[in-house]
């Protein structure tokens, strides 16, 4: 009896799982087409089919709506768990290289180059798009890159403040490249070409760093 009281349980939450992603998916959809302020709870909850009710209670208004959309995919941009210990300038390299890698190749999507532009052509309109956008999508990329330079320097391997520290290493790795996306003008570079930017970035990086006490190195 229990187990069948479980087994239902798991069910329900996997279709309220369910349902819950096809509102945000709905909710995206509408936003890219319609554009943010102009974009109906009404639209949405129709191209979700789901009632009204259904929508608020299961994720909320428009700008909760909103904020679990990009929170979703912030969450991409993370520092993992598994990060290894900086005890060298050959790891914190690998690191800095894996995560822009990551970052270039997560924030270069058609998708959220899509979401950057509804932000910009939304900001009259509806500034909390921009808002949200980069206090939960932009912070989380720039708190993870806080957070391995803040390693880096407890392990002594980097002096400096920490938040310019982030910056200066996401200025090497993007360059004009966001701007030239934004614009359509450049192509989303390819895997190879995004290992190849991060490695360079990294290695760019530890060149303007060396080592505190000791020879610049990697």
């Amino acid at each position: 009896m229990a187990t069948a009281s479980m087994s239902k349980r798991r069910q329900e939450g996997s279709d309220e799982t369910a349902v819950r992603e096809r509102i945000l998916e709905a909710a995206f959809a509408a936003f890219m087409k319609s554009g943010y302020a102009t974009t109906t709870t009404l639209e949405i909850a129709t191209r979700a089919r789901v009632s009204k009710r259904e929508l608020y209670a299961r994720v909320g208004n428009k700008q909760e709506m909103l904020i679990a959309c990009i929170s979703e995919r912030a969450k991409r941009l993370d520092v993992p768990a598994d990060l290894p210990v900086l005890r060298d300038r050959e790891t914190l390299a690998q690191v800095l290289t894996s995560f822009g890698t990551k970052l270039i190749r997560e924030i270069s999507d058609p998708t959220v180059i899509g979401v950057f532009r509804l932000a910009i052509a939304e900001v009259v309109r509806a500034p909390e798009v921009a808002r949200v956008l980069n206090s939960i999508g932009r912070e989380t990329s720039r708190a993870a890159l806080r957070k391995i330079m803040a390693r880096a320097q407890a392990s002594g391997l980097l002096t400096g403040r920490t938040a310019e520290l982030a910056e200066q290493f996401a200025g090497l790795l993007w360059g004009h490249l966001m701007v030239s996306l934004l614009l359509g003008v450049a192509e989303r570079p390819n895997p190879r070409e995004i290992a190849g930017r991060a490695r360079d970035a990294a290695a760019a990086f530890l060149q303007l760093h060396p080592l505190p006490n000791g020879p610049t190195g990697t």
